[in-house]
């Protein structure tokens, strides 16, 4: 698969979250998986050590049956469309409306179409981690992020989209068992979905200027 030819300053402003332009109907090539995980592996990692996992999900009844959980994580209550619900019946207008609809789009799309995504790829921590002091559980936490990030760089220099996702986890242990992942000795910290775009030009989003974000050396 050849490279999209972008800068690594495009390549780290417009890797964007994915869902709506998720191309189901092309195959993934496992190579191509394979080769943006190779990448992966070399991101930074917490003292050295490896202690993530990433488990690759491309056969249809299992895909099928994570986003059965990831929509029953979507509709119960308290869900992704309680919230929405609710915010449409705080609207005080139709242009509210409309852009409220306009925001929550892409995740009802991706919501109806997951188990059509082509690639599920789930990153894994080994441990739980509950025990864990505070500087202790960020290092075990942190130590996934960078390889992830990683992960999702290499595909979009490919072509390829994705979007971290986590409503999946509140079924996690449900999840756990249409993997075979061990519940008790391996943590699930999200699910990827992974496919080629339609098209590949993707913009900047738009985000608070820096000023408003940047704090230096005090709060």
């Amino acid at each position: 698969m050849p490279l999209l030819h972008l800068s690594i300053d495009e390549l780290l402003t417009t890797t964007r979250a994915v869902r709506q332009r998720l191309d189901f109907s092309r195959p993934v090539e496992p190579e191509v998986i394979r080769a943006c995980l190779q990448l992966a592996l070399q991101a930074p990692t917490p003292g050295g050590t490896q202690n993530w996992h990433f488990l690759v999900v491309t056969d249809p009844a299992q895909r099928a049956a994570l986003a059965a959980l990831y929509h029953k994580s979507v509709h119960a209550p308290g869900g992704q469309e309680e919230l929405f619900a609710h915010m449409l019946a705080a609207a005080t207008s139709e242009q509210e409306v409309a852009d409220l609809t306009h925001v929550f789009a892409p995740a009802r799309h991706l919501t109806e179409h997951l188990h059509e995504v082509p690639v599920h790829v789930i990153p894994c921590l080994e441990g739980r981690g509950e025990q864990l002091s505070g500087a202790s559980l960020a290092g075990y936490w942190g130590g996934i992020w960078p390889a992830t990030w990683s992960f999702m760089l290499a595909a979009r220099s490919r072509g390829l989209g994705t979007v971290l996702t986590t409503l999946h986890l509140d079924f996690e242990q449900e999840a756990a068992q249409v993997l075979d992942i061990p519940y008790e000795d391996v943590r699930q910290v999200g699910l990827i979905p992974v496919a080629y775009t339609l098209g590949t030009t993707f913009k900047p989003a738009i985000r608070k200027p820096l000023d408003e974000v940047l704090h230096w050396d005090r709060w």
